[in-house]
């Protein structure tokens, strides 16, 4: 791959079309002069490195397309310097420790029964020489975990589960039963994964959704109440509706096309309901940051919390138990706004700005969707949540939680030209810039606080990845170069110190599937 290389390629397309509008954002206003089609996937795009500006922050970009096993290291100019090799493909984050280790979430190909978006089952730690040296299996009949984790500065992975229960139990926990698929209800749960040996993994501590549900549908249960009154519980009657029934037939459709993931069934259309989908920890305040784009919601509970306490509402140093400690996007959900409150739609990808940079302690998060605009189109929100020196968070009587509109945005000029509708993200840098990863495009890019882009590059690296029933990997075809997150990692992080940073020679092939 030369220096500057660019790759046009012609495949099947997913364009849709919109009519544009118009945007203020960053001081600068925008119009468009016609409707462009939308390239969700990007394949119609030049791909490789499109500008390097003196204003990008130095370091590298770590990536993974979700098509592939491969993990990179490139440098700004887009040339590679360092490959990491699985036989998984990645469902979530990566994580580069300080001594120069990966961390990977890795897709279990024969994982059982959970059929969602972000499947994952292995957790695998590998050296800078590649050598695999932790490999960690979470999936059974009872459990899988998905999408993204959080390492913990004590080496512990924070993730992401999913956890079944059956019609029976989610009727019994007061969920309305025409919103529960036959094949039952999965709810959430993270779980502290202490790492021991080459294989093994013990369970420290874990948070249930499950035991912090409320509903007023059902006066005969025991958590029966007012969901206004409470919004340290979910609702239990919201989230994912049940889809409209669909045939084997058409199932098997859609499995051929990739377009439904491994272990959909014809039963369980709808199981998925609250889907967290991003996760990270503060080590400060030992409070832990999730992401439901089902809920179009981002929660924050207390990780100080023995397991027991976390199972209920009392305990821990904020006194809640795993009860929310603070939740903002879409106050819909506990009865204190209407759709012209909510911020949020379908968001990934939400972490703490970290200390010592610019907007310490706020969150940043990825707005796939930016409700109620159309066309539609994405945003990266920071938000200045209403923390107070204890570590709690104000909430008014009434009023949903604080703020109104997020602290800063970052919005395409053109709107339009900037949208992902699904995996993604956005974390800050040093330099008070901020990454921003594309994720349906497999695009990276780096934008300053006044919304100028002084780095852009569409990855061309996409992979034959398959299942072992022959369909392909989520997402589908026309959507090769989808990267559920790059990491900008700086120029003078400890992970890099003495190692090799040359463009590899030759540069690695990228692949692509068959015409």
């Amino acid at each position: 791959m030369k220096k500057h290389f660019l790759l046009l390629f012609t495949g099947s397309l997913l364009m849709l079309l919109f009519t544009p509008g118009c945007e203020k954002t960053n001081g600068q206003d925008s119009a468009s002069n016609g409707p462009p089609p939308r390239d969700i996937g990007g394949l119609n795009t030049q791909r490789g490195l499109v500008l390097n500006s003196p204003s990008a922050t130095p370091g590298y970009i770590l990536f993974n397309t979700l098509s592939s096993p491969h993990t990179f290291l490139m440098n700004l100019e887009g040339e590679i310097v360092h490959v990491w090799e699985s036989e998984y493909g990645v469902s979530g984050g990566i994580y580069l420790k300080q001594n120069g280790n990966i961390v990977r979430s890795g897709r279990d190909p024969v994982a059982p029964v959970y059929g969602g978006g972000g499947q994952g089952g292995y957790f695998q730690e590998f050296t800078w020489d590649g050598d695999l040296i932790w490999e960690f299996r979470y999936a059974s009949d009872a459990h899988l975990s998905h999408h993204d984790m959080a390492v913990m500065p004590n080496g512990n992975i924070l993730a992401i589960a999913w956890e079944g229960k059956s019609v029976e139990e989610t009727i019994n926990a007061g969920r309305k039963p025409d919103m529960i698929p036959k094949a039952g209800q999965w709810f959430e749960k993270i779980v502290e994964i202490k790492p021991s040996g080459k294989d093994g993994g013990e369970i420290v501590w874990e948070w249930h959704l499950w035991d912090h549900l409320i509903q007023d549908h059902d006066a005969e249960k025991d958590n029966f109440g007012n969901p206004n009154e409470h919004p340290e519980l979910l609702d239990v009657n919201i989230g994912h509706p049940v889809p409209k029934p669909i045939s084997q037939e058409e199932l098997d459709k859609q499995k051929a096309a990739n377009n439904e993931v491994t272990n959909a069934t014809i039963d369980n259309q709808g199981s998925d309901a609250y889907h967290f989908n991003a996760i990270d920890y503060h080590p400060v305040l030992d409070q832990i940051v999730l992401s439901s784009p089902a809920l179009n919601e981002i929660l924050i509970i207390d990780h100080s919390t023995t397991t027991e306490e976390a199972a209920s509402h009392t305990g821990g140093s904020q006194g809640k138990g795993g009860d929310f400690l603070y939740r903002w996007g879409n106050p819909q959900n506990y009865g204190r706004g209407d759709s012209t409150n909510q911020m949020l739609g379908g968001q990934h990808d939400v972490r703490w700005i970290p200390e010592d940079f610019p907007g310490a302690g706020h969150l940043l998060v990825f707005n796939n969707t930016v409700p109620n605009q159309r066309p539609p189109y994405s945003a990266v929100f920071e938000i200045n949540a209403p923390i107070q020196e204890d570590g709690s968070y104000s909430l008014e009587d009434g009023p949903a939680y604080r703020p109104d509109r997020p602290y800063w945005k970052y919005i395409a000029h053109d709107t339009i030209s900037f949208w992902s509708p699904f995996i993604s993200g956005a974390h800050r840098l040093a330099s008070g810039n901020t990454f921003v990863t594309e994720g349906a495009k497999g695009r990276y890019f780096e934008v300053s606080p006044a919304g100028e882009i002084v780095w852009d590059y569409l990855t061309p690296y996409a992979g034959n990845l398959k299942m072992p029933d022959g369909t392909g990997p989520q997402p589908v075809s026309n959507l090769i170069h989808a990267t559920f997150r790059a990491t900008h990692i700086a120029s003078n992080d400890p992970a890099l110190e003495g190692k090799s940073l040359e463009p590899l020679v030759p540069q690695p092939d990228f692949e692509l599937p068959p015409d």
